[in-house]
């Protein structure tokens, strides 16, 4: 219950510090989200995009 209270008067108790919490809470959520997104993504398709077989095509330059 004193960690609610903290909380609670730290960030909710004014409009001002809960707009902000509501804004950088949306942020974060948004970036983590993105995030864990991309990584399922290339995960289920590994070895299927450019970046993991790009090498198998590129050709070095011979001095």
């Amino acid at each position: 219950m004193a960690l609610a209270r903290s909380v609670y008067n730290l960030l909710f108790r004014r409009t001002s510090t809960f707009a902000i919490t509501i804004m950088v809470g949306a942020v974060v959520f948004e970036r983590v989200f993105d995030q864990a997104g991309e990584a399922m993504f290339d995960n289920i398709n590994r070895g299927k995009l450019w970046k993991h077989i790009k090498h198998n095509y590129e050709q070095k330059d011979e001095e």
